[in-house]
């Protein structure tokens, strides 16, 4: 037989009246040929101008001229219990509009650790994927991204990208195709009230040190396992989940001075922000090796990324997904698979011959690192 075609649908909204479109990156990765179908019901074909996985934001470009485009609103204004309003095609049903009020803003999420999303209990179905949320002005405040379901339909939680943070991602999409981010080199742990007790904090606050990188920036500033950064660079830091994204906008070779807690005593600490790799750059010189029973590839580690992340000689790095098993179990490119059923795994082909031998139907235990890593 010969190759399948498979079609999908999404959403997205132009931003340029010369052609530039928002949506989802799983909307617009991998795939071959994108058409646009607008509000007339024209057609055209769209070029992919960019993608960020990290935060599932992607940029389109379609020719044209004097388009209609939405307005962008302020996603930092908005407030809990205010309402917003989705637009996309669920299930092909172009132009549908859901309403709901924003449930929660800064929503921490393990799939988006450079995202504080928005969440909202606007119905929010496949298809709609990339559409826009609008406040009541009619302006556009968020990027609908995902949904929490145990069936894949809505379930009254959905969680929107701000439109602030997308038209950040957008500027460098366009300008070089990749976004750019800072990295420190710490792994992360957040600070709850018997830690904030031990580390006599007024409250639990800041994003306490888990473990330093060797060789990283945060290595060569001095940091130590079980500092607590209070600050960074002036702003205060309520939370681990969000340091990443403060570092991670915060320009490469910049040099930024954190207010930290080491032993119970406050200390400035100077570190010069590098840059953190892709996925696309640390699995370009590893194996990688396809499991189509799993619908992944996982790729082997050097020793140079070893040494980085601190693992000596097991794990393997989950370098990409589709629709499938894995995907619905909970994982996410770049998490790294320490142990199958318990069993260490040393390698890719190793993780390879390991899941062949997996009982259909069963469920198996991963153990996995997925890292607050900044």
């Amino acid at each position: 037989p010969g190759d399948r075609q498979a079609n999908s649908l999404g959403s997205g909204f132009i931003i340029s009246a010369d052609g530039y479109i928002l949506t989802n990156a799983h909307v617009a990765k991998d795939v071959d040929k994108i058409i646009v179908r607008l509000s007339d019901q024209r057609e055209r074909p769209a070029k992919v101008i960019g993608v960020d996985e990290l935060t599932d934001v992607a940029v389109l470009k379609i020719e044209g001229e004097n388009l209609p485009v939405v307005k962008v609103g302020d996603s930092e204004a908005l407030e809990v219990g205010e309402w917003v309003l989705a637009i996309g095609s669920p299930f092909g049903l172009e132009r549908t509009a859901t309403q709901g009020i924003v449930s929660a803003v800064g929503r921490n999420l393990p799939s988006g650790t450079y995202v504080p999303f928005i969440q909202s209990d606007v119905a929010v179905n496949p298809g709609s994927s990339g559409g826009p949320l609008f406040n009541l002005r009619g302006e556009v405040v968020g990027i609908n991204s995902q949904i929490y379901s145990s069936t894949g339909g809505y379930m009254g939680l959905s969680f929107a990208i701000p439109i602030k943070l997308a038209m950040q991602v957008v500027d460098q999409l366009k300008a070089t195709g990749e976004v750019t981010r800072g990295w420190l080199g710490i792994l992360l742990q957040s600070v709850n009230n018997d830690l904030a007790e031990a580390f006599k904090l007024d409250r639990p606050r800041g994003a306490l040190v888990a473990q330093v990188l060797p060789e990283s920036p945060a290595a060569s500033a001095g940091f130590k396992p079980g500092d607590i950064i209070l600050r960074y660079g002036g702003e205060p830091v309520e939370d681990s989940s969000q340091l990443p994204r403060m570092i991670g906008v915060t320009p490469v070779g910049k040099t930024i001075a954190m207010s930290i807690l080491r032993n119970g005593e406050p200390l400035e600490i100077k570190a010069t922000i590098a840059r953190l790799e892709t996925v696309e750059e640390r699995v370009s010189t590893m194996d990688e090796y396809s499991d189509p029973r799993l619908s992944m590839t996982v790729a082997d580690l050097s020793n140079e990324q070893r040494r980085t992340l601190g693992i000596e000689d097991q794990g393997v790095l989950v370098a990409s997904l589709d629709e499938g098993p894995a995907a619905n179990a909970g994982l996410y490119p770049d998490d790294i698979i320490l142990q199958i059923d318990h069993q260490p795994v040393k390698n890719a082909n190793q993780f390879v011959e390991m899941a062949k031998e997996m009982p259909k139907g069963k469920a198996i235990p991963l153990l996995v690192r997925r890292e607050s890593e900044s």
